[in-house]
């Protein structure tokens, strides 16, 4: 059996694209098959519409989610309730060709990869935000020492054995993609285009990009508390040869009469403690909602084919 998991928050122009391009994929690869939609609180009639598919096909299961409770709780959710031999992950706004799912299927099973992951070769659509989007990846490639994470999301497939290795992560700041690559096993790649949004408004906008890339670069690097260390550092040293430069100053009598200089170094200090200041509290906030242990979501209902419940 196949499980494929998409997360849905306000897609109702592109339900009904969307179950019929997913449906008619999974019929190639499977007799046996799943497509399972998490509501992530939607508030227009994204779940009316999954509730109508899913009483005309026994093979649509449909999470309704308490509230919004994020893009990563929601695939958890599903991967969670997914009883697939081989279960697959993609977002909800078509721009993520269902198609290309055959190609990652065909890759698990003739080559015998664990984990086959859509890796983007060509990005449509908003080219700042696509522009954006890869430099994240290059900077989260360099800082996070995983192989191979450039320009690839959550759009992937995996077999049971990698997937329940993923899932016994239980941290509850995530990035999928990252713990993805930090499981191991036998992982491969699919290149592919990634389309534009066919309608509708995109739901990661740019602040909820920003959250995501911190949660990556504080989840997965050492590198923000490094750079603490190397700027202090480095600030050390510069003001050690200014100190010395104002003791021979005023030892020659050519020092500079006034206060700018020593004003500047104060609020140069006191940015630098600021900065400092504000990544300790990016980790000591990941820190204290770990230690919270609240559950990712919760589920309000969920709709399948009776024999499965």
């Amino acid at each position: 059996m196949i499980s494929l998991v998409v997360p849905i928050l306000n897609e109702e122009e592109l339900i009904n694209e969307l179950v019929s391009r997913s449906v008619s994929v999974l019929e190639k690869l499977s007799e046996e098959f799943e497509l399972i939609f998490v509501d992530d609180g939607s508030t227009d009639t994204s779940l009316h519409k999954l509730i109508g598919h899913q009483e005309h096909d026994s093979r649509v299961k449909v999470i309704s989610l308490s509230k919004n409770f994020g893009h990563q709780a929601a695939f958890t959710a599903g991967l969670e309730n997914a009883s697939g031999a081989y279960v697959a992950m993609m977002d909800g706004d078509l721009q993520d060709p269902p198609e290309v799912l055959e190609a990652m299927y065909e890759k698990i099973v003739n080559e015998d990869y664990d984990i086959v992951s859509g890796r983007r070769s060509d990005r449509k659509g908003n080219q700042t935000k696509n522009g954006m989007t890869r430099l994240f990846h290059q900077i989260f490639k360099s800082v996070a020492n995983l192989e191979d994470l450039e320009n690839a999301g959550n759009f992937s497939m995996m077999n049971r054995q990698a997937l329940m290795a993923l899932l016994s992560m239980k941290e509850r700041v995530r990035y999928l993609p990252g713990l993805r690559s930090f499981v191991g096993f036998k992982q491969g790649f699919v290149d592919y285009v990634r389309d534009e949004r066919l309608q509708g408004q995109a739901k990661m906008t740019f602040g909820k990009l920003s959250l995501l890339a911190a949660d990556a670069i504080f989840s997965f690097s050492k590198f923000p508390i490094r750079l603490c260390l190397i700027l202090g550092f480095i600030g050390t040293i510069v003001f050690m040869f200014a100190g010395i430069y104002v003791l021979t100053a005023k030892i020659f009598g050519f020092a500079i009469t006034g206060w700018p200089s020593t004003v500047l170094s104060i609020y140069f200090l006191g940015s630098i403690q600021l900065i400092f200041l504000g990544i300790i509290g990016e980790y000591v906030y990941r820190i204290y909602k770990e230690s919270q242990k609240r559950p990712l979501y919760f589920i309000r209902k969920i709709y399948q084919n009776e024999e499965k419940k």
